[in-house]
């Protein structure tokens, strides 16, 4: 309902109110213009008068007020029955949607457990299988893995005989540097067991010929050594945690290589027929590795014996350092062959110069002798323009020329 609708027509006692007022208001006017009593006299009538004018307008204002309250409360319930009339319209639509909501909830999540459950048996399944012949393959890996255990248990038998016995290993750690000289230098930068010595029988495994200029080239001597019994004494003393058996050993390898650096130092090393330094061959890195754990044994071998110990990662880098003083030994010969062509053929340019120049000189002598010639020519065909020309056979049989001769001075003639 419309809180502010219209209440009806104005009452007639307002208007009779208004009215009075508008009387009394007039009649005030004309007293104005009398005397003073009369005035007084009227002003109390008047007032009287004003006085019951209000009295009734105030009741029909009242009565006014009356009605108007009781609209205003009749609006009122009117409104508030419409709005619980609507609040209790809107709680029953809201309810129905939010049931609605609930249902299509509850079918999605359905649908949704539905699909994850299918997806989810169809990946349990999947990596069941994949797990299933992972395992599979493994243990066929492991098994495989087993028999190639057993394989190299056999191998590094037959490894452990052959290196008991000394010149095997000699030959093994000999084949080893072989290899590594044949992958590295080019051919013919090496020679094989040298005697270095012409009054002795020793005789050395590798030698390296030096990339140097001169028809004298120095060899490095190279020789492999592998002390096969203390290497093995080191190892058993370090896995069985043995301290004082590891220092044991771990000496009795350096006395060892002591004895073979100074071995290679007083056979190998023969100036000016070799360089001033040899190298031991260590076959493993582990033996190496072992060699330079002692303190100051290296730099003691190539200070005192002059005799580098290189093991399988240090070799190849000494070997390319040869390999490229052989690449820049070629590059300089090289280079004085085409200093030399270079040499030759500016000389032969200086005398194809002076050639050129006879030539030239030659060809302007030849070019005037011609000149001269066309012009006694030319001179002389003036003279006998007159003369009629004969066919060229005529002329051929006059000439005692061949006809091919005439033909061929025609042009130039003419």
């Amino acid at each position: 309902m419309d809180l502010f609708q219209p209440l009806g027509p104005i009452p007639l006692s307002a208007i009779a109110a208004a009215a009075a007022c508008l009387a009394a208001f007039l009649s005030l006017l004309l007293l104005l213009r009398r005397g003073p009593t009369a005035q007084l006299h009227h002003l109390r009538i008047l007032a009287e008068q004003a006085l019951a004018a209000s009295r009734g307008e105030a009741e029909s204002t009242r009565r006014v007020l009356a009605d108007m309250e009781r609209a205003l409360t009749a609006a009122q319930a009117d409104a508030r029955t419409a709005q619980q009339r609507g609040f209790a319209e809107a709680a029953l639509l809201m309810e129905a949607k939010l049931r609605e909501m609930a249902e299509n909830n509850a079918a999605r999540l359905a649908q949704i457990q539905h699909s994850v459950n299918e997806q989810l048996h169809e990946a349990v399944e999947k990596q069941m299988t994949n797990s299933f012949a992972r395992v599979i393959e493994q243990f066929a890996a492991v098994q495989k893995a087993m028999g190639d255990v057993q394989a190299v248990t056999a191998q590094i038998g037959d490894l452990k005989r052959v290196f008991a016995n000394v010149k095997t290993r000699g030959g093994w750690g000999e084949t080893q540097l072989r290899a590594l000289l044949d992958d590295v230098l080019p051919e013919g930068a090496y020679r094989c067991n040298v005697k270095l010595r012409e009054d002795s029988d020793d005789v050395v495994e590798f030698a390296i010929i030096m990339p140097m200029r001169g028809a004298e080239k120095p060899l490095l001597a190279l020789d492999a050594k592998f002390p096969m019994e203390d290497y093995e004494r080191l190892l058993n003393a370090a896995e069985a945690g043995d301290a004082e058996a590891e220092r044991a050993a771990r000496r009795g390898l350096e006395t060892r290589l002591r004895l073979e650096a100074k071995k290679i130092g007083e056979k190998y090393i023969i100036t000016p027929t070799t360089v001033e330094f040899a190298v031991m061959y260590l076959p493993t890195d582990g033996l190496y590795a072992e060699a330079a754990r002692i303190p100051g044994l290296l730099d003691e071998l190539s200070s005192r014996h002059r005799v580098l110990v290189l093991g399988p990662a240090l070799a190849p880098a000494l070997l390319r350092t040869v390999h490229l003083g052989f690449v820049t030994l070629a590059l300089e010969q090289k280079a004085d062959e085409v200093r030399c062509l270079l040499g030759a053929t500016r000389a032969e340019m200086v005398k194809m110069d002076d050639v050129l120049d006879r030539l030239a000189k030659q060809a302007g002598t030849m070019s005037t002798t011609i000149d001269r010639a066309r012009t006694r020519t030319r001179a002389v065909g003036r003279k006998l323009r007159e003369v009629e020309i004969l066919a060229p056979v005529a002329a051929a049989a006059a000439l005692e020329l061949e006809v091919e001769e005439i033909e061929d001075q025609e042009p130039s003639s003419a």
